[in-house]
């Protein structure tokens, strides 16, 4: 569940956006509960999932232009989840070791003065944590594994 508060015209606001598929929001304006039709489905974005990579023999690795590399290493069946824009880590809502299902809040990023849930892309475990509260991401920045 996202929650913004709003100003419209003077007026203070508190909405909450509970869920969302295809073009219906369930959303709670100041406690009175409204679903919302958009125009056209709302896709979400798509999570990367980075799978360990194998080292190339030096012949190969010379030949070919370096490439970017993911800086979390993930071994295979495990994801990655990136932060969606660049913004500060609110909240840490998971601990290494905890399971976590599929859209589940793991943590709160604010970014442009609006809090963002980062949520878990998959059922699974925390493996790793590579942000912390307070810490200041980048669009892409790896934030946790889940195994």
């Amino acid at each position: 569940m996202k929650e913004y508060k709003l100003k419209i015209n003077g007026n203070d606001y508190n909405v909450a956006i509970d869920a969302v598929e295809d073009n219906t929001a369930k959303v709670s304006v100041n406690g009175v509960d409204y679903a919302v039709e958009f125009d056209k489905p709302i896709s979400k974005p798509k999570q990367v999932v980075v799978k360990k990579a194998v080292a190339a023999a030096p012949a190969a690795a010379s030949a070919a232009p370096a490439a970017r590399v993911a800086t979390a290493s993930a071994a295979a069946g495990e994801t990655v989840v990136n932060s969606p824009l660049p913004g500060v880590i609110l909240a840490v809502n998971a601990n290494v070791g905890d399971a976590v299902k599929k859209g589940q809040t793991v943590m709160l990023l604010e970014a442009m003065k609006m809090e963002n849930s980062i949520e878990a892309t998959c059922d699974g475990t925390i493996k790793k944590i590579l942000a912390q509260k307070g810490d200041s991401v980048l669009e892409g920045a790896d934030l946790f594994i889940i195994g």
